[in-house]
């Protein structure tokens, strides 16, 4: 276990669901659901296959006589038709159909596009998980004003509900995507050796019609609607390019909200969950580093730059078709998945758990709302009579010396008892106070998050209560 090299995907990020989905079991159950549904659909269209051939097929589909099928690879040096010969040996009766007119990328790209739609369901269902916390969050802090940043500088005020509706607009954004992606794969079918079906055309004695109805029998029966219409020997590797797009989209938003937790973390505003017995450095003690977060934009990373992966197969195949996909494919797509199911993991986790300081959130906003306080306080005081070019510039002046308090001699924003103290203004300090009300600078987050929850949010998790209420297991 300790003297070779594992894959940390496995052992430290992804889910056992998604781990079992690109497991080898998995792989070669599945070529053996295809052969069944192969041998099925070329009887029911007139060749000569019994009924106990299908039968003994299905009886050995679940118990795969794996070391038949290594032994028989080790001197054919060829994986299918290692598994068709250990598959014939416990279905001596039915040797001879086994995977009658197909080529190997009958069970190897079907398997491919199965799998791989098996795991963005899985990817979907977590995906929504996390928006259903992430709505859950945005609704509770609606109403709490916080600094919001431009450049990272203190700007205009937002809420802190509202700055989640900016990270949930974008999971938003990814479902569509993934729905879309999701709802347009199809199989490759029984295409034959260069996508042309000439074998099952000498199978069905000339029949085209029973070609055709072979590609849509066999789809319908792995549950998919149709194939993919033309092809070469493989399903176009545009295919694993978009899936893996994807999982680059959710990537990135993941990235980006993590992003904006560690900076709020470093404000003390708002953190991660941290475990009681957590340590967050071996050297200081003291310090609850935002190591999840972290994770997320480190896994992000290598997704993000994985989706290059399947654009260069995709461009660099050659005609009907070349081998050099294939170490690359093993490599790109499982791993592209696994890091995506451990970034949503974590994700949930992080957002399951956020600790909010409204307290510490107060304090910022309130040493830099003198500032944003300004016109309201200007436009008071033109009410009450004041000139509004002249107050402009003697406030320009109190904020620049109120600015330098703060950032030179380290006082505190004493900008509105300059104003009180100016006989300009006309202001008693219980009147500036008054604009001092955060919830005055807010503008319509509160409402933006309410309408965003109940027009756009809700009716998603809604049509998806069914896979509602997913807690995330993170292993380190």
């Amino acid at each position: 276990m300790y003297d070779k090299y594992q894959s940390p995907l496995s052992e430290r990020y992804a889910s056992r669901e998604m781990q079992y989905i690109f497991s080898p079991d998995k792989k070669f159950k599945t070529w053996r659901r295809l052969w069944i549904a192969l041998a099925e659909t070329e009887k029911e269209l007139g060749l000569p296959i019994t009924q106990d051939q299908i039968d003994e097929l299905k009886a050995h589909a679940e118990d795969i006589n794996y070391e038949v099928a290594k032994e028989r690879e080790k001197l054919v040096r060829h994986d299918v038709m290692s598994h068709v010969f250990a598959y014939g040996q416990q279905c001596p009766g039915a040797k001879g159909i086994i995977h009658l007119g197909a080529t190997s990328c009958y069970v190897g790209d079907n398997t491919d596009l199965i799998i791989m739609t098996e795991a963005l369901r899985l990817v979907r269902k977590k995906l929504v998980n996390v928006m259903a916390k992430l709505a859950e969050f945005a609704e509770n802090y609606k109403d709490q004003p916080t600094l919001a940043f431009t450049h990272f500088q203190p700007a205009q005020p937002t809420t802190v509900g509202k700055r989640a509706t900016l990270w949930l607009q974008e999971l938003c954004l990814d479902l569509e995507d993934l729905d879309h992606v999701l709802g347009s794969m199809k199989l490759l079918g029984s295409k034959g050796t260069t996508g042309t079906q000439a074998s099952f055309l000498e199978l069905f004695e000339g029949d085209h019609e029973k070609c055709r109805r072979a590609d849509r029998m066999i789809a319908e029966k792995m549950g998919f609607s149709e194939c993919y219409p033309v092809s070469g020997q493989t399903y176009s590797r545009k295919v694993d390019t978009r899936v893996v797009s994807v999982l680059a989209g959710i990537a990135q938003s993941a990235h980006k909200f993590s992003n904006d937790i560690r900076l709020l973390q470093h404000l003390k505003e708002v953190e991660e969950p941290f475990e009681k017995s957590q340590i967050g450095s071996s050297a200081m003690a003291y310090k609850r580093n935002p190591m999840r977060s972290e994770r997320i934009a480190s896994l992000a990373n290598y997704v993000m730059s994985d989706v290059m992966n399947p654009m260069l197969v995709a461009s660099t195949q050659w005609f009907e078709r070349t081998l050099d996909d294939s170490a690359n494919k093993r490599l790109s797509i499982p791993e592209g998945f696994l890091a995506v199911d451990g970034i949503l993991d974590l994700y949930l986790n992080v957002v399951d758990g956020l600790v909010v300081y409204p307290k510490v959130i107060e304090k910022h906003f309130m040493a830099e709302l003198p500032f944003m306080a300004t016109e309201n306080i200007m436009m008071d005081a033109v009410k009450a009579g004041g000139d509004r070019q002249e107050l402009h510039e003697r406030i320009r002046r109190l904020s620049m010396e109120a600015g330098r308090n703060v950032k030179e001699k380290g006082l505190e924003n004493n900008l509105m008892e300059l104003i009180a103290a100016d006989s300009a203004f006309g202001l008693s300090m219980e009147e500036l106070s008054e604009c001092m009300e955060p919830s005055r600078y807010v503008g319509r987050a509160p409402r933006q998050v309410e309408e965003f929850l109940e027009e756009v949010v809700n009716p998603i998790l809604e049509a998806n209560q069914d896979v509602l209420g997913m807690k995330a297991e993170i292993h380190v």
